[in-house]
């Protein structure tokens, strides 16, 4: 089965589809500038005092200049996919591969070792003042093991069913303590008697747990921005900082100085715990941004982008950014946005790790509707008589969405390899991207399909211009391709463009699809996950 980690090797390959070449007629320049992190989440500090961020979706480490506000990848993908980061007592940094389910461990610039495997959902670990390492699974799983640092044992099952032990630490005690996500609790574990006991409790969604060199607990809300500081023994709170929700992680050096990693803002804040004043080292215009689509009113274009960790609007003459929603904040309706279309006044946001839709007003931001229970979306798009259509990966065909909150469902069209991206025509027939196959091809509203364009290298974001062309995201060829629908030849608009990032192991669906978009005046923008941007092409 092609991946995208086997199509990245073919991107310097000869193109094997015969294509003409209209590249000099189109301008391409970046229209939002892009950032250092592909999601930012653990955060580690070794005792030379360097700073360490893991990505998941990016599936890389990095090391972070804290004077500087720069970030330089310390382990390139697949292997760096960290979801936390800790550091032995004997210096030797470990991490956790969240999606691979592997955890991995270096000591200082010798060779990578993997400790453990099979654990989708690896989420969180520490070790212990001895060199013991603990870990748990969180959200794909909700386990504690204790960690062979030799890689030779198998993990062996501590608790199970916590309620979710996020981002953890030991304590001056010998205890783990760690934020129990699903319960809005804080609390001790003794790893040795598998004993749980809750610390403090009314948090709204407590992402992650670390002591600083007096013995105080200071805690991370995601849901409601905070920073707060527990008083262990009684479980009193203080809120020591407001800031924004999407939190996800925190590592206090020691001077104390506490860094705080945030997932919408692509972004990692120093805060000074004395007076709650908080500095931004490192940001990001976006986070994460995979597919999306374009309104137009008089004549200017706005792009609703899947940004993963929040769903934002860009100016599509400006540039300017403007934040609609933001995950895990309280009172927010988004789940991890990775495709967007837009038609009208219905933006439609999918996500292929949770399973679902989301229908939402253009103008208003307001969800319409939130649909569960697909098999990894990859699009969606709604159609003339206001059903939905789905690409479901995970199913390898199109479903036809409606009734009450997407109860009704039927299957237009199955045994497609990969679809990705889709787009309505003028008829009632859809276009769909086949990234393994790739190809790109036209289904009836009957369900028959006829192939337009094939021998493509991962085809994935799909747009349809008003001349009735269709626009689409070679991603493993690096380039944008137009395709005429009525002869399926293949017109490149623009060559070695930052797409195609080769990160999450596995190929599809664990990655994010570069979106495309065509505006009123038939400008062409697409995102950049390499770079975390957004493109523009005008033609000249």
């Amino acid at each position: 089965m092609k991946n995208r980690l086997a199509c990245a090797a073919l991107v310097a390959a000869v193109f094997s589809v015969t294509s003409a070449s209209a590249a000099e007629n189109w301008e391409v320049t970046r229209l939002v500038p892009g950032s250092a992190f592909h999601g930012v989440h653990g955060l580690g500090i070794d005792k030379a005092g360097h700073l360490f961020a893991g990505s998941v979706a990016g599936a890389m480490l990095y090391e972070v200049d804290i004077a500087s506000g720069t970030a330089k990848v310390a382990i390139p993908s697949p292997v760096g996919m960290a979801d936390d980061i800790a550091f032995a007592p004997d210096g030797t940094m470990a991490w956790t591969g969240f999606l691979a389910g592997d955890l991995y461990s270096r000591k200082g610039d010798g060779p990578i070792k993997k400790l453990a495997s099979g654990l989708p959902g690896i989420n969180s670990l520490a070790f212990r003042k001895d060199g013991r390492l603990y870990a748990t699974t969180v959200f794909l799983g909700d386990t504690l093991y204790e960690i062979d640092v030799e890689g030779v044992k198998p993990p062996r099952q501590i608790m199970e069913k916590m309620g979710g032990l996020n981002g953890f630490e030991f304590g001056p005690d010998d205890k783990l303590y760690g934020p129990l996500w699903f319960k809005g609790q804080v609390a001790k574990v003794d790893v040795d008697k598998a004993e749980l006991t809750v610390v403090a409790d009314g948090f709204k969604v407590p992402a992650a747990v670390n002591f600083d060199s007096k013995g105080n607990v200071f805690v991370v809300d995601t849901a409601l921005g905070q920073l707060v500081r527990v008083d262990p023994k009684s479980g009193a709170k203080t809120v020591v900082a407001q800031l924004k929700p999407s939190l996800d992680n925190l590592a206090i050096d020691d001077k104390d100085r506490i860094y705080v990693s945030n997932m919408a803002d692509n972004g990692i804040q120093e805060v000074d715990p004395a007076t709650g004043q908080a500095r931004q080292i490192i940001i990001g215009k976006l986070a994460l941004p995979g597919g999306i689509g374009v309104t137009s009113e008089n004549g200017r274009d706005t792009i609703h982008v899947a940004d993963v960790f929040a769903y934002r609007t860009v100016d599509g003459m400006t540039g300017e950014v403007s934040e609609k929603a933001r995950m895990h904040a309280a009172g927010v309706t988004l789940e991890y946005p990775m495709s967007a279309t837009a038609k009208g006044n219905d933006v439609v946001l999918s996500s292929w790790f949770t399973g679902t839709v989301q229908v939402i007003d253009g103008k208003t931001s307001a969800t319409r509707d939130m649909l569960h229970g697909f098999k990894a979306p990859h699009d969606a798009i709604v159609l003339a008589d206001g059903s939905i259509l789905v690409a479901e990966l995970g199913t390898k065909s199109l479903v036809r969405v409606s009734g009450e909150h997407g109860k009704d469902r039927t299957t237009l069209i199955g045994d497609l390899e990969g679809p990705v991206g889709l787009v309505g025509g003028t008829r009632g027939e859809v276009y769909v991207t086949e990234a393994f196959a790739g190809t790109v091809s036209r289904i009836e509203s009957n369900g028959e399909k006829t192939v337009l364009a094939k021998e493509l290298k991962m085809p994935e974001g799909l747009a349809r211009g008003s001349d009735g062309k269709l626009i689409v995201a070679e991603v493993g060829a690096r380039r944008l391709i137009e395709i005429a629908p009525e002869t399926g030849t293949v017109t490149e608009i623009a060559a070695n463009l930052p797409i195609g990032l080769t990160g999450a192991p596995g190929g599809l669906p664990t990655h994010i699809p570069t979106g495309v978009a065509v505006g009123a005046t038939g400008v062409i923008y697409f995102s950049s996950d390499i770079e975390n941007a957004i493109y523009k092409a005008v033609k000249k």
